[in-house]
């Protein structure tokens, strides 16, 4: 009981950091201003498969990647979502450099309601009346923008719709979280080499003329890979609700660094946005509690059916 108590004690505190690090992540990106997305996402594919082939090889997990690349469908899949890890990571950190970080923080407030709606169009699964609310309170917060301030917060639509891809993809490619992750990074690393060494032969190759951001650059891959590393462990001890609840840190804490850090504008319109996207994450969090509930009920009355003397 008390090793249980500890995992779950520890296992909050992996997910804290997980989420706090992914919120508070833009502040890094900026130290990279200077340097082009392009050439910051391909440092990001090297440098975290450097990391992860000494992390796996601590973990002596080498034969678990062995047993996982033998299949060609986890590998496909793999490859699929590191493709669309890749143009997440892009739009993330091109926006935050062009001073678009509380439309970004929009993005990962919206996932979970995308998430919804691809269960939804994709898996033939049923919206309850909640959640088709909560999807629609979100429609309508997008359409403000878009029709009532001439602004579709594309940014916005394409970090969510990029990450909710990769979700799927992930969970169809059936591997854990520091494996999935180092089969992403190498099967795109040859491509990210590629570039660099096109940058490199036009003279373009930001990496190496300078000592600062040449060390921002290879740290990159303890900066993905590491929250990956809380965030699976979080996800292996802790209830899906409480990961749920704590996934809203990361959005918050970019909405907070935008406004009150770099002091990017958030006007009227951006506020009703905002106050459609939490009103309706309030009614998706409260239909997810109630389905719960349920559940557990049903779960208890079973239990006691089966118990129950003949």
């Amino acid at each position: 009981m008390a090793e249980s108590h500890s995992k779950s004690k520890t296992a909050v505190l992996a997910g804290l950091a997980a989420f706090m690090t992914w919120g508070l992540i833009p502040g890094y990106w900026k130290l990279l201003r200077a340097v082009p997305a392009t050439e910051i996402l391909a440092h990001r594919y090297v440098w975290t498969t450097v990391f992860l082939t000494g992390l796996l090889s601590w973990q002596h997990r080498w034969v678990e990647v062995r047993s996982n690349a033998q299949s060609i469908r986890k590998m496909a899949f793999c490859f699929a979502s590191g493709c669309a890890i890749s143009v997440n990571w892009f739009l993330f950190i091109w926006a935050v450099n062009i001073n678009r970080i509380i439309e970004t923080s929009l993005g990962y407030f919206m996932t979970p309601l995308v998430n919804v709606l691809f269960g939804a169009v994709l898996l033939r699964e049923r919206l309850t009346r909640l959640q088709l609310a909560s999807v629609l309170l979100a429609t309508f917060g997008v359409l403000n923008l878009t029709f009532g301030y001439g602004h579709f917060p594309w940014i916005a639509v394409m970090i969510c719709a990029s990450f909710g891809i990769y979700g799927l993809l992930r969970k169809q490619s059936g591997t854990a979280a520091v494996p999935g992750l180092f089969f992403e990074a190498i099967l795109l690393a040859p491509v990210a080499i590629g570039y660099l060494w096109l940058l490199r032969s036009r003279n373009q190759l930001v990496f190496g003329s300078e000592t600062s951001p040449t060390v921002l650059l290879i740290t990159t891959g303890v900066v993905t890979a590491v929250p990956m590393v809380w965030f699976g462990h979080a996800a292996r001890h802790l209830r899906l609700t409480t990961l749920g609840f704590l996934q809203y840190l990361s959005p918050t804490c970019s909405f907070l660094l935008g406004v009150f850090v770099y002091h990017e504008p958030f006007g009227r319109g951006q506020l009703i946005t905002f106050s459609l996207i939490w009103l309706a994450l309030v009614v998706f969090t409260i239909e997810a509690l109630v389905r719960l509930r349920a559940d557990r009920s049903r779960a208890v009355l079973a239990e006691s059916i089966v118990d129950a003397p003949v």
